[in-house]
């Protein structure tokens, strides 16, 4: 791997006074990215039982974060990568990586950012849990517009887990691409398993995208996906 050049940027947005994402930039890496083809939407087993039923991380030095899968071409989701899966994340080229939490990026994340060129887009949303839940709409609006640029594409989205947040936003892109309700909520709850909110999948019906149609034309590949439509 070669660095091209390293910057080190930090931007902040404000809405009403308050931060709403904090962007760090780092460019920029080259390096031979491996091919991996991947299954759409669907969350991997992190771990293989031997013959004697006991689990075991696989062999492979390539693995993938918890929760890992590919939504679309050049978007991925997952649950908070650590520094076993950086090898993996390397063979997807990423440009941006989207983080849908509030506590600082840890350390050892950060230098995997700079020494790859990775752009990190925070979205400080707390981690609620029902009955008392507040989504911020202006942050899952806002995190779209990141997901929707294709100039940031390869993009990993993530939250802790890879369930709720993210589910969130990932569902909120799906209305965006005009699936079904049902298919929204079947994909959100293969994730969320039996961590599924009512909440978060009443946020995602009621979420306005029509304020971000004006996008269409620059993202074509990701406006498709209408299999799911009805």
């Amino acid at each position: 791997m070669t660095l091209n050049s390293m910057k080190l940027e930090v931007e902040e947005r404000q809405e009403g006074g308050d931060e709403m994402c904090r962007t760090i930039e780092v460019v920029s890496s080259t390096f031979a990215a491996k091919h991996y083809d991947f299954d759409f939407a669907s969350p991997p087993s992190a771990a293989k039982e031997d013959a004697d039923g006991d689990c075991h991380a696989e062999d492979d030095p390539f693995i993938p974060p918890l929760n890992f899968a590919m939504v679309d071409n050049g978007i991925f989701r997952s649950g908070f990568p650590d520094s076993s899966n950086f090898s993996f994340l390397q063979t997807l080229g990423l440009r941006s990586i989207i983080y849908l939490c509030p506590e600082p990026y840890p350390e050892a994340n950060m230098e995997f950012l700079k020494s790859n060129g990775i752009k990190l887009f925070q979205f400080g949303i707390e981690g609620y849990k029902e009955p008392f839940v507040n989504i911020p709409d202006d942050m899952i609006r806002e995190a779209l517009k990141v997901v929707l640029d294709v100039r940031n594409h390869p993009v990993l989205i993530h939250c802790k887990r890879g369930k709720h947040r993210t589910g969130c936003l990932v569902g909120c892109l799906r209305k965006f691409q005009s699936w079904c309700l049902t298919s929204v909520f079947d994909e959100y709850q293969r994730f969320a398993a039996a961590k599924a909110r009512v909440s978060d999948q009443r946020f995602m019906e009621l979420f306005d995208v029509s304020t971000l149609k004006h996008l269409c034309h620059c993202n074509s590949h990701v406006r498709g996906g209408n299999d799911h439509a009805y």
